[in-house]
């Protein structure tokens, strides 16, 4: 069957992203729009307004043309949106970067999407200039601070330039190239138009009400379009004020909610596991909080009780979505009362969804039965970029998503995530690609054979655990070797945490590794641990 929204349907948002967003900056004039939770600086909207229209010119007079892809490098900063909208405004595609990528990875990104413009900031500078020369063809690099022989976005917001008019469909043409895996395989450019996020702003609003006196917490990174969409997008297009951290301290990160009177808190699991039990928290006034809402990866149940509990808070609200929904599906409420624990929301506006069985995906299934979930909606990406067949393979002619996780639906309508169809591993919220690894790992001269999967550590995270055949007459070989060897080529969150050495990685005739029976293995190793600390 397929199940509808109890929402209203709402209409396709057909504005570029910048006008959905900024197109209201007017109304809302000296409130403030953005907060540096470090420094206290702060922007108005009719600041923020202005200066992305000066940076727009600016990059124009530069050089940007509609159908460039600029590449924004950088961490969580209040000139980051600035810099976002100002590049759409000149008709360019923003590909955002993690910033901690290594300049092969940046590269790689980089000459995928064929970006001509790079913004970031001063201490990662290195690494741009590196990627820059790996990939060639680079225009510019600007920093959003001060650095030797590169133009500042300080100065581009004092740009006398004309401000560009570009004509920008915003069906067809590309806002935001986020990477993502999708269902497997190695990252992917993300095409979300214009009218698929501007869309999916608007299909949020009846759940996740906010306005002018919300003071929202921008933690998490804006390059995520968890962020983007939830910490920059969804709250400037409302007036709402924005806190921005460059990163995750939990002191810094407390105190802003006290100093900041932040009522409002989108966050990630690792983030409410330190809310419910880290000692810290009882140092800090939180009283400001009204309510917290987790996603990107799955949040236990009582982890969620014992944080609200602890806060004094209403449950904390989960939402469920991907990159390639740009990213919204489904949202606990803010308004619902009780919802049910572990729910992961119910459906947004204007969005479908089936539930078909795993071993036969043309039946659907009923509420409470378990399958893959289905989605269909506006907010559908327009495909991955120069990879027709990878879309082909996750959207169906009929429009639907596969998303390659298992999950049901009560008779109410909640949805609830129970597994994964697809192998990423979630790493506090961020993607990483098993065969991405295994492919660094066999890079290796004394490594015969890898494969990688994801492992609950103490704390209840997933980590990426690596199992590695040794070469045969190559030496000694090292679990600190693997990881050492994995740590110094990727960006921290990508790193092997866990490492078993085995004689044989298992595997189907076609090669394709069996994943399910490392899991099976790893968890009768984690059960036979269990009863050796009951017994001792």
């Amino acid at each position: 069957m397929v199940f509808h929204s109890e929402y209203a349907d709402v209409p396709a948002v057909e504005l570029p992203i910048h006008e959905a967003v900024l197109g209201r900056a007017a109304t809302y004039g000296d409130t403030v729009a953005l907060i540096d939770g470090v420094t206290g600086a702060s922007t108005t909207y009719t600041e923020l307004d202005a200066f992305h229209r000066r940076i727009a010119a600016a990059l124009t007079d530069a050089g940007v043309r509609k159908g460039d892809v600029l590449a924004l490098h950088s961490p969580n900063t209040v000139a980051y949106p600035a810099v976002f909208y100002a590049a759409t405004r000149a008709g360019a595609s923003v590909t955002t970067v993690h910033p901690l990528a290594t300049p092969e990875e940046l590269a790689t990104q980089l000459r995928d999407c064929a970006a001509r413009w790079i913004v970031t900031v001063s201490p990662l500078l290195d690494a741009a200039r590196r990627s820059a020369e790996l990939v060639g063809g680079i225009e510019e690099i600007f920093v959003c601070d001060r650095a030797e022989g590169h133009r500042s976005i300080l100065d581009l917001a004092r740009s006398t330039a004309p401000e560009p008019e570009i004509a920008i469909d915003p069906v067809e043409d590309i806002a935001a190239l986020p990477y993502s895996s999708g269902t497997t395989g190695l990252p992917k450019g993300v095409m979300l138009t214009h009218r698929s996020i501007a869309t999916n702003l608007a299909q949020l609003e009846p759940v996740m009400p906010m306005g002018p006196g919300d003071r929202i917490l921008a933690v998490l990174p804006f390059f995520h379009i968890y962020g983007l969409t939830a910490l920059m997008n969804a709250p400037l297009r409302h007036g709402a004020t924005v806190v921005v951290l460059p990163r995750f301290d939990l002191d810094q990160f407390l105190a802003a909610i006290e100093k900041y009177r932040v009522n409002g808190l989108y966050v990630a699991p690792p983030i409410v596991l330190a809310l419910a039990k880290h000692p810290a928290v009882a140092r800090y006034d939180l009283s400001s909080l009204d309510y917290v809402l987790s996603a990107a990866a799955p949040l236990d149940a009582r982890l969620a009780a014992a944080c609200s509990a602890r806060l004094g808070l209403p449950p904390v609200r989960q939402a469920y979505g991907m990159t390639e929904l740009s990213p919204g599906t489904h949202v606990v409420p803010l308004t619902a009362e009780n919802p049910p624990p572990g729910a992961v929301g119910k459906l947004l506006p204007s969005t479908e969804m089936r539930v078909v069985a795993l071993d036969d995906p043309d039946k659907d299934l009923d509420p409470g039965a378990e399958g893959e979930i289905l989605l269909r909606g506006p907010q559908v990406m327009k495909g991955y970029l120069g990879r027709p067949e990878a879309t082909a393979e996750l959207i169906d002619d009929a429009g639907w998503v596969r998303t390659g996780d298992v999950g049901r639906v009560d008779a109410d309508g909640w949805l609830f995530v129970v597994d994964r169809v697809k192998e990423l591993i979630k790493y506090k919220g961020f993607q990483v690609a098993p065969a991405d690894l295994e492919a660094l790992l066999l890079t290796h001269e004394r490594i015969a054979d890898a494969a990688v999967i994801g492992v609950l550590d103490e704390d209840g995270n997933e980590v990426p655990k690596a199992y590695i055949v040794r070469q045969s007459g190559a030496g000694v070989l090292t679990a600190e070797d693997v990881m050492a060897f994995v740590a110094e080529r990727v960006a921290p969150y990508k790193k092997v945490r866990r490492v078993e050495f085995v004689g044989g990685v298992p595997r189907a005739a076609s090669g394709k590794i069996l994943r399910r029976e490392l899991r099976e293995r790893e968890l009768r190793d984690r059960e036979a641990r269990d009863r050796e600390r009951k017994n001792t």
